[in-house]
């Protein structure tokens, strides 16, 4: 039976429930734990204080969920000193309640009120609480630079540095409990992907079937699609869209990129087949697509650079005689990103990236092939480190008529 065309839509979604039953978020004991690791990382790169901003990272160490914006929301850390351990919040005072309706590790919130300066009442607290004159301030690497030009004019002597190396450093090894929610939101966008495959007919437009796959992920217990991007014919020759989006054609190469947001993680899987019979062309350029999916696969071992498995997919993709490098036709972006609370996030898939494969790091597999003119070919699965090497959340497509494992 064909995975592609041949169901109503009200069909496929009578195909689909709720796959979040038994779920459980993370709690407060890993909240905790997080905590101390990075003040692990603080003592031992020199830091006394990490501030945390409103967003992902805030999210992350504190539970407290908050949204970004001009106004300064986040938290300090303490490496050592009278406060060590402690989170200081920092608020303007008419978000206080609010804000501490959200905490899930509580902390002291610091009000600052519209007139007055943020920036100083964050410079008087993590010297108060450190015991320093001069602490040694890092800044979560996803703050703006706002914060940072902030706080250099309130003092120009404040050393500030990038608290990326305890962000990326804690954030990059998901946990059991992360990786069972990864798990969860990966399987529930392959269903939605199997049904929108199954609905797919000759002039349909990428509005229908992204509004299509917006309902899927409703039906399997998401809030939505967090992210969409449909593509047919040539156009899938751009990997993130074009400004006009054909209808389908018979003959057209489908990509279809998508996911979901599950109790603050983010699925992201992409599937391309062809709608109709494929041509030896798009089967030639799938297979090499697929067999470049393998080889990075395959070449991801512990303890080894990441930038290697970019370079063995595109080992792959130059010896049929595409790129070379970024080149086109070939692979002209990296050949994937980590992934957890944001869709993109540190370490990459990606040449000259030393880090080193460690046990819970999540990636994407992606080297997708760009033919300008005719077609692209992005296949787009994701897997975590183990001690003993990779594992898949999702199995890759097995052929171009076979998008999913049966």
């Amino acid at each position: 039976m064909s995975q592609i065309g041949g169901q109503t839509k009200q069909q496929a979604l009578d195909s689909l429930s709720s796959m979040t039953a038994g779920l459980l978020p993370v709690g407060l004991a890993e909240y905790q734990s997080r905590i101390k690791k990075a003040q692990q990382l603080m003592r031992q790169h020199g830091i006394d204080v990490l501030y945390l901003n409103a967003g992902t990272n805030l999210s992350y160490f504190t539970g407290t969920v908050w949204y970004v914006s001009e106004r300064l929301v986040g938290a300090l850390l303490f490496a050592e000193g009278p406060a060590e351990g402690e989170l200081l919040y920092i608020s303007p005072v008419f978000e206080i309640p609010t804000l501490s309706g959200f905490q899930v590790v509580q902390g002291e919130v610091l009000g600052w009120h519209e007139d007055e300066n943020p920036y100083q009442l964050m410079l008087n607290a993590l010297r108060q609480g450190c015991n320093k004159p001069k602490p040694v301030l890092a800044l979560d690497d996803s703050s703006a630079f706002f914060i940072f030009e902030g706080l250099r004019q309130a003092d120009p002597e404040q050393q500030i540095l990038s608290g990326k190396v305890i962000t990326q450093g804690s954030r990059s090894q998901k946990s059991a409990a992360e990786l069972a929610i990864m798990q969860r939101a990966m399987d529930m966008t392959l269903a939605v992907h199997k049904a929108v495959a199954s609905i797919l007919y000759q002039g349909i437009s990428t509005s229908e079937v992204e509004a299509f796959i917006d309902e899927a992920h409703r039906k399997v217990g998401a809030s939505g699609s967090y992210f969409c991007i449909v593509l047919f014919g040539p156009d899938s020759a751009y990997p993130h869209g074009v400004k006009t989006p054909k209808n389908l054609e018979a003959g057209d190469m489908v990509l279809i990129d998508t996911g979901c947001r599950l109790l603050g993680y983010v699925s992201d899987i992409t599937r391309s087949y062809v709608f109709g019979t494929p041509s030896a062309r798009q089967r030639e350029i799938w297979e090499v697509e697929k067999a470049a999916q393998a080889a990075a696969f395959n070449a991801a071992k512990p303890g080894m650079a990441c930038g290697l498995v970019d370079a063995a997919a595109r080992e792959v993709i130059e010896a049929f005689g595409l790129g070379p490098d970024y080149a086109l036709p070939g692979l002209p972006h990296r050949t994937g990103h980590g992934i957890g609370m944001d869709i993109h996030e540190g370490p990459y898939l990606v040449r000259n990236e030393q880090t080193l494969l460690a046990p819970g790091m999540c990636f994407s597999n992606e080297p997708m092939i760009c033919v300008p003119g005719e077609f692209g070919v992005r296949l787009e699965d994701h897997f975590y480190m183990t001690a003993a090497g990779p594992r898949w959340f999702t199995e890759p497509a097995v052929s171009i008529e076979q998008p999913f494992p049966l």
